[in-house]
């Protein structure tokens, strides 16, 4: 496995790779989500490469960018064995040089649910990757169901921008008691860790008032609002029954639809999701 650094080196490493190529991009601090992503990519493709690198302009002011958990030798020992082919670990200064002023937005997708709490948040995330897509030009970028908004944004701007990258979403893996894994559950305390669990059972509950017919929006909604009631640790920023393809929010029937919510547990922000109706 080659590491590389900047975007020169970057360049001449990918020149030397066959085709196709897979791309999973990740911010580091890797768990067995991002591992899924690059054994899948490892089925799919001649070559893998992983980006490592934790983007500042997707956090806001007031987020967890200077303590957001890092640790590149693990890191790399877990790609090794993942059978990567090259990790691209670049500085700020080399995918933002002097004088950034350039910037991709997409819009409809962009503006509800995570985007309207935490605003710039996608213009970050897909200047980013856009930026990811041209460096390393791969036939195929992988990503995970449990940013599922962040998923659809950048699946809509390759689509947009004629990027030639197929995104292929991959399923959200999960720890035995049902939480999504994250980066960020390392900032959780055992109490508030046991707590976190809470968000899967929410969303499990409206899941099976769908299965069972209860189609009503609002009232899915407030299955899952009733759950995470019951776990004091909680406190929900938002629940949404959204349109899977639009993500924009249901009012009545939902045959098909996301279900999504963002909850602090303590001071940790944890999202998760489901997709229900085929």
């Amino acid at each position: 496995m080659k590491v590389v650094e900047t975007l020169s080196d970057l360049r001449r490493a990918r020149a030397a790779l066959e085709e196709p190529v897979g791309l999973v991009p990740t911010m580091g601090f890797l768990h067995e989500g991002h591992l899924s992503l690059a054994r899948r990519a490892r089925q799919e493709c001649r070559n893998v490469v992983v980006s490592i690198f934790v983007n500042p302009t997707q956090f806001g002011p007031s987020e967890d960018l200077g303590a957001y958990p890092r640790d590149l030798p693990r890191d790399l020992g877990l790609l090794a064995g993942a059978g990567v082919d090259l990790v691209w670990t670049p500085s700020p200064a080399d995918v933002y040089p002097p004088g950034f002023q350039t910037w991709v937005t997409v819009e409809g997708l962009a503006q509800g649910l995570e985007g309207e709490r935490r605003p710039g948040h996608f213009r970050g995330v897909a200047t980013v990757v856009t930026k990811l897509f041209l460096a390393v030009q791969p036939q195929h970028a992988y990503v995970g169901q449990k940013d599922a908004q962040q998923a659809a944004v950048i699946r809509r701007m390759a689509v947009d921008l004629n990027f030639p990258v197929d995104v292929v979403v991959c399923p959200t893996v999960r720890e035995p008691d049902g939480l999504a894994m994250s980066s960020r559950n390392s900032y959780l305390d055992p109490q508030e860790r046991r707590a976190a669990p809470v968000l899967f059972r929410a969303l499990e509950a409206a899941r099976r008032a769908h299965a069972a017919g209860e189609h009503d929006a609002d009232r899915l909604r407030q299955a899952m609002g009733a759950v995470l009631a019951e776990e004091p640790r909680a406190n929900v920023q938002y629940v949404s029954v959204a349109d899977p393809d639009t993500l924009e929010e249901i009012h009545g029937p939902a045959a098909r639809a996301l279900f999504s919510l963002a909850v602090f547990i303590g001071k940790t922000r944890l999202i998760d999701n489901l997709v229900v109706g085929g």
